[in-house]
């Protein structure tokens, strides 16, 4: 399911193709990575549908993005998390699901490992890919993962670390997009990035002995299953975002579009 936006830039400015005409709001989002390739598909047909609406997108992260429209600099964002206490003034809303998928250097043999297991492996208690089952590898691991600005970060921190901090060796991206790209150039690394960022240039693998798949998603059986929402001011949200969210989330159209781009959708008509 590979995706060809892979945006590998710190926080580009993804404007859609079509240019907006004259007269057309401008909305503004930014957020996360993780949902990046679902949302720009999302804008690109409500554009084609309302010729009056134009989207920009910044994709800074989920935690950047909640704390852009916390300040007013976004009227929307994009995030891969639970909503925290300090996301006060803002409602979450669910768009669709996710899975966190845990990938590889397409030269290791390793097929399956456990959340215990690549819990011990960020927390740097496993270092070497011979202790860890079906590697075949006798070599350092090289772990990889997200910022702090990245909901993904704090994700990964409450589904996979117990909350714990990851440990000093571990290689901190601001993208899905590095995180694959470094997995792919490192036969040594683990990474993770969210579904629709998987592609052939990496391996992903079970947890737990469930693929990350979209039918393992979305019955929740894939362990690292989460929603993506969108987050609004709680106060005086944009009633052009609000209808945009409401026909990405509930119209059998976006539903398949959803598909497509790499989510699972989950409250679209015939879904």
């Amino acid at each position: 399911m590979i995706r060809k936006i892979l945006a590998v830039g710190v926080a580009a400015i993804v404007a859609l193709a079509i240019p907006a005409a004259a007269s057309a709001k401008t909305l503004i989002g930014s957020g996360s990575v993780a949902a990046q390739p679902v949302f720009l598909a999302l804008f690109h047909k409500y554009e084609q549908k309302h010729s009056n609406i134009h989207f920009v997108y910044t994709a800074d992260g989920g935690n950047a993005g909640v704390q852009d429209v916390q300040s007013g600099k976004s009227m929307f964002a994009g995030q891969a998390r639970l909503p925290l206490p300090s996301d006060a003034g803002t409602t979450y809303i669910k768009m669709y699901l996710d899975g966190l998928c845990m990938d590889v250097n397409n030269g290791n043999k390793v097929s399956n490992m456990s959340v215990s297991k690549i819990r011990n492996v960020y927390l740097a208690h496993t270092t070497n890919w011979s202790n860890v089952s079906g590697s075949q590898l006798n070599t350092t691991i090289d772990p990889v993962g997200r910022d702090t600005n990245g909901g993904t970060y704090n994700f990964f921190l409450q589904a996979v670390l117990n909350n714990n901090p990851p440990a000093s060796n571990v290689n901190a991206l601001t993208s899905d997009g590095l995180v694959v790209n470094a997995v792919k150039q490192d036969k040594n690394a683990i990474g993770y990035a969210g579904l629709a960022w998987q592609g052939s240039s990496i391996k992903k693998i079970k947890v737990n002995g469930v693929p990350c798949a979209p039918k393992q998603i979305k019955k929740f059986k894939y362990p690292l299953t989460r929603y993506i929402f969108t987050v609004v001011p709680t106060k005086h949200p944009d009633k052009d975002v609000l209808k945009w969210v409401d026909w990405a989330r509930t119209s059998h159209a976006a539903g398949q579009i959803i598909n497509k781009a790499g989510g699972v959708a989950a409250f679209n008509k015939g879904f």
